[in-house]
């Protein structure tokens, strides 16, 4: 019994000594920052879609900001975006 408690001692003790092991490099892998980027261009799409559709003269009104681009197709482009970005973080990078 002594010589086991010796044992298991003398092996925690070499496990104390070693360093822990080095897992350098980048969080996330070359095609998660890809994904990363992709995201971001739909994001910044959709809010450059959103832009404009006033009229210079307050006092004239612009049907320009009830179109097809600004009510459902930026909106969308965002919300893809978003959900790329999602998805680029959670993507575990191959070894």
């Amino acid at each position: 019994m002594i010589k086991q408690a010796k044992v298991k001692s003398s092996e925690l003790q070499e496990k104390q000594k070693q360093p822990p092991p080095i897992t350098g490099g980048f969080a996330f892998g070359r095609e998660n920052y890809r994904l990363l980027l992709i995201g971001l261009g739909f994001i910044a799409l959709g809010f450059l879609l959103m832009i404009g559709g006033g009229s210079d003269d307050p006092n004239v009104f612009s049907e320009d900001i009830f179109n097809f681009r600004r009510l459902t197709l930026a909106p969308l482009l965002v919300i893809a975006g978003y959900v790329i970005e999602i998805f680029a973080i959670m993507k575990k990078p191959k070894e």
